[in-house]
């Protein structure tokens, strides 16, 4: 028998707000997505910044009105835990690829120790041709798969700590790494391995924080499916929408103020409470998110708005 007309739709409801998903190994940010939007029934999702399959850890999951702060959160800082397996590079700079290179030699913590403040601060990487980059409108990881070689022009990336955690056998080393946007931490294994002339690749990949989102914050699927029984424990796992927007400036408008930006109009603050700074900022009525605005010359104006309950 058909779904009656219509059904498909009704499943779905207005959820607002961010799932901060442990995401396992194995699964694609795609899938993960798709599983935690099923769960909830929501209408919108996505995500803030991608997790590799081969990586496990903390995927930013935005849900209904939450997508509109999706660009904040992606642009925060991100910490990771990684190994690096010495000895071996593949074409796809972790454990996943093919072997295209080997050495025999392997590093000594000395080595490694002296040669990590020249990947710390502003420096210049080369993104993996397995990369979801585009060449020509195509991306970089179709071309690479079709043989061809992936030409990517190096890039400024931030780095702001990186250390040697430990050293479990001559072969493999565990680093942490904070860092900005647009990071690879692919890149970081194989040109290590390149500059200490022994050669590496990922082997394992973790990332433990993104912008305000700390692992400890983290639910796993399985945790979300035992919840989706009952809608009252689901929601408990969700995170409010203004969650994802902690590292911004907050400003407090009055109701009428408030109308004046959702009807996309600029606001003047004066007086001495007003905001002497500039910049984006997250704009509030009664302890409700009504919109992200840009503080200019004391003025506020609306760049998004948030239809929220109020």
């Amino acid at each position: 028998m058909s779904q009656p007309k219509g059904q498909h739709r009704r499943e779905k409801r207005k959820v607002d707000g961010w799932v901060i998903l442990d995401k396992p190994l194995g699964m694609t940010s795609t899938t993960a997505v798709a599983a935690v939007r099923r769960i909830f029934k929501a209408e919108k999702a996505g995500h803030a910044g991608t997790l590799d399959p081969l990586a496990s850890g903390v995927l930013p999951i935005a849900l209904g009105e939450a997508t509109k702060t999706v660009p904040f959160v992606q642009d925060g800082r991100k910490i990771y835990r990684f190994t690096v397996r010495f000895g071996i590079e593949t074409d796809t700079d972790d454990a996943e690829g093919k072997e295209s290179a080997q050495s025999e030699k392997r590093p000594s913590r000395e080595e490694i120790l002296a040669l990590l403040p020249a990947f710390t601060g502003t420096i210049l990487q080369t993104p993996p041709q397995f990369s979801a980059l585009k060449v020509g409108g195509e991306r970089a990881y179709d071309l690479a798969r079709d043989g061809e070689t992936v030409e990517l022009a190096p890039r400024e990336i931030e780095i702001d700590s990186f250390s040697l955690v430990s050293m479990p056998d001559a072969d493999h080393a565990e680093f942490e790494v904070e860092c900005g946007k647009g990071t690879y931490v692919r890149s970081l294994a194989r040109d290590m391995g390149r500059k200490l002339g022994c050669l590496g690749h990922v082997s394992v990949l973790r990332r433990t924080l993104v912008g305000d989102f700390p692992e400890d914050a983290a639910v796993n699927l399985v945790q979300l499916e035992q919840a989706g029984v009952d809608e009252a424990s689901l929601h408990a796992l969700l995170q409010p929408v203004a969650a994802g927007l902690q590292s911004l400036p907050a400003v407090k408008v009055s109701e009428p103020d408030a109308q004046r930006l959702v009807q996309g109009q600029p606001v003047f603050l004066r007086g001495r409470d007003a905001p002497v700074f500039e910049g984006p900022v997250s704009v509030s009525v009664h302890g409700a998110l009504v919109a992200l605005a840009e503080m200019e010359a004391g003025a506020l104006h609306p760049r998004r708005i948030f239809n929220l309950p109020r």
